[in-house]
């Protein structure tokens, strides 16, 4: 036995690769893998931490398990990992250099899965940008947008740019709707009428209830703004489509006209 691990697979000059050192790395393999399962099992019935933090811890656990379980390989494989960083040092200067805004994503990565200020699940706005994210990696984060396309975001942009976090702290968020009505409308009317079409929409909360009120006095309208809540933060302009719809049903019902934009053109006559 002790003949086979010693077996040389490789020899290149004073390197050589043996079976001993194949098994130790398979061995390896094999035990980080049982860590990062039985740590994820763990995680996942911990019942003190909630869903979007478990995800972070284990990110930065498993980044953690496999840098080191990576520098162990090298001294297995006979890499004196401190004499190769000493001298790469130069190199590894002008490397950073050239790839500062990949080290910038990677920095973005730990900063988010630390902090928590974003976490999977989250429905975000960045650069104009709506979506839910699906996923946080170290270096980038893969989120789905309204249009159901997955696009992968750099961190830096997260932590670089103007972000909204709809869901940051609950999943409930408040939405208007902006209606125009005739100025010779009922307006207590118009108001109870939009109110109670939001209130009967079932995906939005009773509490707190929809309100309305009159915003101004335009042009062509009188303007009313309903106000609502809904947990279903993602797929609001469906909840809004649908609210719109309704209350131009109850207002046809209600002989309630939504004016237009109305211009008067004086012609004047040159031969008069």
């Amino acid at each position: 036995m002790k003949k086979i691990l010693e077996y040389k697979i490789l020899e290149l000059g004073k390197y050589s690769l043996s079976v001993y050192d194949i098994v130790a790395l398979l061995v390896l393999i094999l035990v980080v893998w049982i860590i990062l399962k039985s740590f994820k099992i763990f995680i996942t019935n911990n019942r003190r931490l909630r869903k979007s933090k478990k995800y972070a811890v284990y990110q930065i656990i498993k980044y953690l398990i496999v840098a080191t379980a990576i520098l162990i390989a090298l001294e297995i494989l006979g890499v004196n990992v401190k004499v190769m960083l000493a001298g790469s040092a130069a190199l590894l200067v002008g490397i950073g250099l050239g790839l500062q805004n990949l080290f910038n994503d990677f920095v973005s990565g730990v900063i988010i899965l630390l902090d928590a200020t974003v976490k999977v699940n989250d429905i975000i706005e960045v650069d104009g940008l709506f979506c839910r994210v699906q996923k946080i990696n170290i270096r980038t984060t893969t989120v789905l947008t309204r249009d159901d396309k997955y696009i992968i975001l750099p961190n830096s942009t997260l932590t670089a740019n103007h972000l909204i976090n709809w869901t940051h702290g609950h999943e409930r968020s408040r939405f208007k709707i902006i209606i125009g009505v005739d100025y010779s409308t009922d307006v207590p009317k118009a108001l109870k009428i939009v109110k109670d079409v939001a209130k009967n929409h079932p995906q939005v909360v009773k509490n707190p209830e929809p309100f309305v009120r009159l915003t101004d006095f335009g042009n062509s309208s009188i303007d009313i703004t309903l106000l609502f809540w809904t947990d279903e933060i993602f797929r609001v302009e469906n909840i809004k489509s649908e609210i719109r719809l309704n209350i131009l049903d109850k207002f046809h019902e209600n002989d309630i006209t939504i004016p237009f934009p109305q211009r008067v053109v004086h012609m004047r006559n040159r031969d008069a």
